[in-house]
C-alpha cells in the first residue's frame, strides 16, 4: 500500500469465531499529510474481547494508538475508534459523491475548463404553437390551445418541441432540466437540420438523441430501434452531457448520480441543440412545465 492511498476498511466478525461476516473497502481517496494511510474497525463477538482485542486494535489503527496510561478500557477504546471511523467516513461524503459522479460523467471533475455548461434557454421561434414558455426562456409546458403564431422554417409544427437557442459543434456541454411531478416528457439534443414540418421520430436517424418517459413510469431511449429502461428510482432532475468529438450523448439522474442511458460511437457534423418536448398535459395530469436548472458541481 502506498502512502497516497487512504483506506477505509469496515469489517466484523460473525458470532461464530475466527469466521468475516462483511468487508467493504474504499480506495484512491485524496489524502493529506494528516490522514492515517490506513483506518480500520473490528467488532469482535463478547467471547473475544479480552486480552487479545487490544493488540487487534492496535494492529488495525497502526496511527491512531491510544497511550497505555489513558486506556481506561477495551470496550471504551472500541466505541472511539467507532466514531473515529464515522467522522472520516462522512468527512469522506462530498468526495464520494464527487467519485460516484464523476463515473456518470464522462469528463475529468478536476479539470473543468474542459467543460462549457450551457446557459441554455429555449428559442421562442422554434416553439410549436400550443407549448407556452416562461418570460425568462427557463420553462416549457404544453397549452389546451394552440397560438396564432408566425409560422417560420424553423419553427416545429407538428411535434410539440422547441429548442435551445444555444447551438455547439465542438467540445463539452452540459445541462439539467427538472422533470418533477411529469407522467410523460421527451429530453435530448437535436442537430440543427432537424426537420422542423410534419412528423417527427426523435431517434438518431433523423438527428436526434432522446430519453422518453410515457405512461408515467415507462423509460425508452430512442434509439434504432427503441431501447427500454429500467430505472431503480423515478428521476426528478436530468442532466444531458455531451461530448461532440468523442461522439457521446449521456443521460444522468442528477439527485441520485445514476447513469440512464448513453449514445456512444455517433458521428456529428453540424450544430446540436438542446431539445424538449414536454408532452400534452393530459387532461392537466402533465401540465407541469420542463424547468432548465443551474448545473452545480459542488453537489
Amino acid at each position: 500500500m502506498t502512502s497516497n492511498t487512504n483506506v477505509i476498511v469496515i469489517r466484523s466478525l460473525s458470532p461464530a469465531p475466527g469466521k468475516l461476516r462483511e468487508s467493504k473497502t474504499f480506495s484512491n481517496f485524496p489524502t493529506s499529510s494528516s490522514t492515517s494511510p490506513m483506518i480500520a474497525a473490528t467488532v469482535l463477538p463478547q467471547h473475544k474481547r479480552g486480552q487479545n482485542h487490544q493488540a487487534e486494535m492496535q494492529t488495525a489503527l497502526p496511527l491512531g494508538r491510544v497511550p497505555k496510561e489513558n486506556r481506561v478500557s477495551n470496550r471504551q477504546t472500541h466505541s472511539s475508534a467507532l466514531k473515529h471511523c464515522v467522522c472520516m467516513l462522512l468527512s469522506r461524503q462530498k468526495t464520494l459523491r464527487k467519485i460516484c459522479i464523476s463515473s456518470v460523467k464522462p469528463w475529468d471533475t478536476d479539470k473543468h475548463t474542459l467543460m462549457n455548461v450551457l446557459n441554455v434557454t429555449l428559442d421562442p421561434d422554434t416553439a410549436h404553437p400550443q407549448l407556452i414558455l416562461s418570460d425568462d426562456g427557463k420553462q416549457v409546458r404544453c397549452g389546451d390551445i394552440e397560438q396564432k403564431l408566425p409560422d417560420k422554417p424553423e419553427r416545429f409544427d407538428t411535434c410539440v418541441g422547441v429548442l435551445g437557442k444555444e447551438g455547439f459543434s465542438s467540445g463539452r456541454f452540459d445541462f439539467e432540466v427538472q422533470v418533477k411531478g411529469k407522467t410523460k416528457w421527451i429530453l435530448g439534443v437535436a442537430r440543427e437540420y432537424i426537420n422542423r414540418k410534419g412528423l417527427i421520430i426523435p431517434r438518431p436517424s433523423d438527428g436526434c438523441w432522446t430519453v422518453v418517459l410515457r405512461n408515467e413510469n415507462e423509460y425508452l431511449a430512442c434509439g434504432d430501434p427503441l431501447v427500454s429502461l429500467c430505472l431503480r428510482v423515478k428521476p426528478q432532475r436530468v442532466g444531458v452531457f455531451v461530448d461532440y468529438e468523442e461522439g457521446l450523448v449521456s443521460f444522468y439522474d442528477v439527485e441520485s448520480s445514476s447513469h440512464i442511458y448513453s449514445f456512444t460511437g455517433q458521428s456529428f457534423t453540424d450544430k446540436l441543440y438542446p431539445y424538449f418536448i414536454p408532452c400534452n398535459n393530459d387532461g392537466g395530469k402533465n401540465s407541469t412545465p420542463l424547468i432548465i436548472t443551474p448545473v452545480n458541481y459542488n453537489k
